[in-house]
């Protein structure tokens, strides 16, 4: 798993500055392995959008860049994917790089929102609530044969909607092709979230069945076992038995 980094990163775009010749940067978002994400301006409409600039040595003669928008493109149809709207090139520190413009979603990351939270941690019921969100929302993606790759809190935009919660995924990462074991990895990475956002180890000892037969103590082959796909640990969350 890739943990995405809120410090700034190599390129340091920084407000105002121009983005190719139709964007403006508004605010650094993320990196990860494969480049940086920014809050951007559509100078002439005013409309935000969020764009990834990749890094060259990541994204040789373009590739990493096209395997990216073709995979949003095939999952345009899933709901918790940040819709993509095409690609630009611009020059820092004078070099050609590539970047990809999609919707900009409001919200805020996962892992900020758990650290808001009293204890810096998120109840059981409301937990439960995000991971069934999430794995509901992947579900689609496993079932057209794809995986994210790169699932974690600091990868997940939340908002509160309602009486529940409105969740996207800020970015994939290409591992190759699909396969049934980065699938798996998927649902591993699901229920890590699970984990994490209860409080991690130090409050998972004291968390109630209800968690614990998500969880499985974090094992692999526990979680495997139970779960196959992300719609599997969907179903399971929405028959939860908490009568115990």
């Amino acid at each position: 798993m890739v943990t995405r980094s809120r410090q700034p990163g190599y390129y340091v775009l920084p407000p105002g500055r121009s983005l190719g010749s139709r964007y403006e940067v508004v605010e650094f978002l993320g990196c990860g392995w494969e480049g940086e994400v920014y809050k951007v301006v559509e100078v002439r409409t005013g409309i935000e959008r969020a764009a990834k600039l990749f890094y060259p040595q990541r994204n040789p003669r373009g590739r990493a860049l096209l395997r990216y928008a073709k995979k949003l493109t095939k999952l345009r149809h899933v709901p918790i994917i940040i819709q993509y709207h095409h690609q630009d090139t611009t020059k820092v520190h004078g070099e050609v790089v590539e970047f990809l413009v999609s919707e900009y979603v409001p919200g805020e990351l996962l892992s900020a929102f758990q650290l808001r939270q009293p204890g810096k941690r998120m109840k059981s019921f409301e937990a439960l609530h995000v991971l069934y969100t999430l794995a509901a929302g992947i579900a689609p993606i496993h079932l057209a044969g794809e995986y994210h790759g790169d699932l974690h809190t600091d990868n997940v935009v939340i908002r509160r909607r309602g009486i529940g919660f409105e969740l996207k995924l800020m970015d994939f990462l290409d591992l190759g092709r699909p396969s049934r074991e980065k699938i798996r990895d998927d649902v591993v990475d699901l229920v890590n979230i699970l984990h994490e956002i209860i409080g991690g180890r130090a409050w998972y000892t004291k968390a109630g069945p209800e968690i614990k037969q998500i969880v499985c103590g974090q094992k692999r082959s526990l979680i495997l076992k139970k779960f196959r796909t992300a719609a599997d640990l969907a179903s399971a969350l929405l028959n939860l038995d908490w009568s115990r």
